[in-house]
């Protein structure tokens, strides 16, 4: 038997209920959740009948390909005016919808469901829930709401959604509900092994050269609460890795035992600066992202940081990291 769904809100409900063609976007550089959740939502919806056309600014990334339905992710955008309705999902603000926002947010109604504890409101009706381990555990819920079909193409995503955002469940966001969801689509017939092999188990030649080259820029600060890590275009030339190949990272420092916050720094092809940030609870890491124009949760957040050097924001983060932990150290 399904757990009963939490509450979901009745104008969305309704709204989506009436919807004949929808548009569902995920944000830009899409993680785990957010392509899970849309491509279960998908799934979701065209048990019911209706069209669903899936967005996204870039391409579905190497690693996640694995995804059922994953070539249904399309990078260009047709001709609005079909759309009846339009759901962002796990989209903390309208700039995460990328270069086509002002465009995606003339479709009404414009849906967003999120759990982004820094979210900025946007479109004309949202389902915010920022306790919740993932969008993916959300949209399990609208499911169960609408009374759509949860197939084992759509159990599978948002098995993987979840898994993904709530840190294979390490993260204060997962509940005891978490795990209720997690073992209905067990029985939907996901196998945990395949999916955790998929994301966590599937490394190239490349992509481990480019992890010495990481793991070598380590820099502890604090009496060692405080790791940063860093990857630049000589790294990846130099690897011969993808950007891509960084995903999970961040968690690799994160799991010293006397680190509190960690902190990768990555250069991107656009040429800026992005920043992930990763804590066990001390640090409410969300509000230092909110703070240079980011967000995320408390316990995984980051940001993005143009015309500054990596010095210089490593410099800047590292000031506001030991301000906000209030430690006690020396010799620094």
């Amino acid at each position: 038997m399904l757990p009963p769904p939490k509450q979901v809100p009745s104008q969305i409900i309704e709204a989506l209920l009436k919807a004949n063609n929808v548009l569902i976007v995920s944000h830009v550089f899409p993680d785990g959740d957010a392509l899970g959740s849309q491509l279960a939502l998908a799934e979701i919806f065209e048990s019911l009948g209706k069209k669903t056309y899936c967005y996204c600014q870039e391409f579905v990334l190497a690693m996640y390909e694995f995804l059922p339905g994953s070539e249904k992710v399309k990078h260009e955008l047709p001709e609005i005016s079909q759309f009846d309705a339009a759901v962002a999902v796990d989209c903390g603000d309208r700039f995460r919808l990328g270069h086509s926002m002002d465009t995606l947010l003339q479709i009404h109604p414009f849906i967003v469901i999120d759990h982004h504890a820094g979210h900025r409101e946007f479109g004309d009706m949202d389902w915010i829930e920022a306790d919740r381990s993932s969008t993916g555990e959300m949209i399990f819920d609208l499911a169960l709401a609408l009374n759509g079909d949860i197939t084992y193409n759509a159990a599978y995503c948002l098995y993987t959604a979840i898994v993904s955002d709530s840190g294979s469940f390490k993260y204060d966001t997962t509940s005891a509900y978490t795990f209720q969801v997690a073992s209905h689509l067990l029985n939907r017939g996901v196998i945990p092994s395949d999916v955790a092999g998929k994301l966590f188990d599937n490394y190239s030649v490349n992509r481990l050269r480019l992890m010495e080259k990481v793991l070598g820029s380590l820099e502890l600060s604090a009496n060692g609460q405080i790791a940063i890590i860093s990857a630049t275009n000589e790294m990846f030339v130099a690897s011969g890795a993808k950007r891509e190949d960084t995903e999970e990272f961040i968690n690799l420092p994160r799991a010293l035992r006397s680190v509190k916050v960690a902190a990768f720094l990555k250069e991107t092809q656009e040429g800026f600066i992005k920043v992930s940030l990763r804590a066990k609870g001390e640090c409410d890491v969300s509000q230092v992202a909110l703070k240079y124009g980011g967000g995320g949760h408390r316990n995984a957040a980051g940001y993005r940081v143009e015309d500054k050097t990596m010095a210089a924001i490593r410099e800047e983060l590292l000031h506001e990291l030991k301000q906000r932990l209030k430690s006690r150290w020396s010799g620094e």
